[in-house]
């Protein structure tokens, strides 16, 4: 017989106690549970900063390449053929 089956027979209390271990169980579960979501979301923000900052830096990275190729070329300078 395995330990539960020998328990079953034991009446009242050992219902109480595999009901006390559920809960428990249940509790520690949703507590991990609860601490993953935490980080995962704390990660999604930290990667929306990350993205949000990456989509400024190629924004200044454009207009630094537009006001580059409109900038008037210095006297003397060869312009190259179009």
């Amino acid at each position: 017989r395995t330990e539960m089956e020998g328990q079953q027979g034991e009446g009242p209390q050992s219902t109480a106690d595999l009901s006390a271990f559920v809960q428990n169980l249940l509790s520690q579960m949703q507590s991990r549970f609860q601490q993953m979501s935490d980080s995962i979301i704390t990660r999604i923000d930290e990667m929306g900063e990350r993205i949000d900052d990456l989509e400024k830096s190629v924004g200044d990275l454009v207009q630094q390449a537009e006001d580059d190729v409109n900038a008037p070329a210095p006297e003397g300078a060869v312009t190259p053929a179009k």
